[in-house]
């Protein structure tokens, strides 16, 4: 019995950690245009930044739980704002970058992507990211945002299991390019309403209390990150 459950668990393994064959360009160029359909026209971006907010918000509470700090709860809301909260000392490195993986967070977790999709990886992209939002339902601590999470999270487990090859590879590729795009815009959409004097406590204006960088060279850098990001993310998924 036991040699039967080590042989189905290295199987299934060999299977999630496996390389999958790369997509035809047209498949990866396809797949692009449908990312910067949801993330340019301001309709649609209303409903996907969702999913943009459960990586920012989440990347606080990684970063949060990896630097010591207590994590408290995760907030998302239907205006597509989110909260993160977590206890420790309100000053000091952990904080600090605490608050800076917000923005950082999505096109990061694109350019990851993009290097596992890269090396063949489609399965273990798919496992990896479920397995990340199921460790983020626990910590939800609103309905909208266990909806959200479940949702996303329910949609990448029948991904994984019920469709075949090409269907998991298309949109693990769609996916990754979203994160990478939709990565790009929420710096620009925080400079916009700062210059409008709002987003008066956004993680910029907290970075510049924390650190007395001033907030626009936290804007910078959170630019700077999500362009470059997009840059090598996109090298990768192109090199098909």
């Amino acid at each position: 019995m036991d040699s039967t459950a080590s042989a189905s668990l290295a199987s299934l393994w060999d299977e999630v950690s496996g390389t999958q064959p790369d997509p035809d360009l047209w498949v990866v160029l396809a797949t692009m245009v449908v990312a910067l359909a949801v993330v340019v026209p301001h309709t649609l971006w209303r409903v996907s930044r969702n999913a943009i907010t459960i990586a920012h918000e989440g990347g606080h509470g990684l970063v949060a739980l990896l630097t010591g700090r207590t994590l408290t709860g995760i907030r998302l809301h239907s205006d597509t704002s989110g909260l993160t909260v977590s206890r420790g000392k309100p000053h000091g490195l952990g904080m600090i970058l605490t608050a800076a993986a917000g923005y950082t967070a999505p096109p990061l977790l694109g350019l990851g992507g993009a290097a596992l999709l890269g090396a063949g990886r489609i399965t273990l992209l798919l496992w990896l990211a479920t397995a990340l939002l199921v460790a983020m339902l626990v910590m939800i601590r609103n309905a909208y945002g266990a909806l959200t999470v479940f949702v996303t999270g329910g949609t990448f487990v029948l991904v994984s299991w019920l469709t075949g090859p090409q269907v998991q590879a298309a949109f693990a590729y769609v996916v990754v390019w979203f994160l990478l795009l939709g990565g790009v815009r929420p710096a620009f959409e925080l400079q916009a309403k700062r210059s409008r004097g709002g987003a008066g406590d956004s993680d910029a204006d907290q970075l510049s209390r924390l650190t007395h960088v001033p907030a626009g060279l936290w804007l910078f850098l959170f630019h700077a990150v999500s362009l470059c990001s997009l840059i090598g993310g996109g090298r990768w998924l192109l090199a098909v």
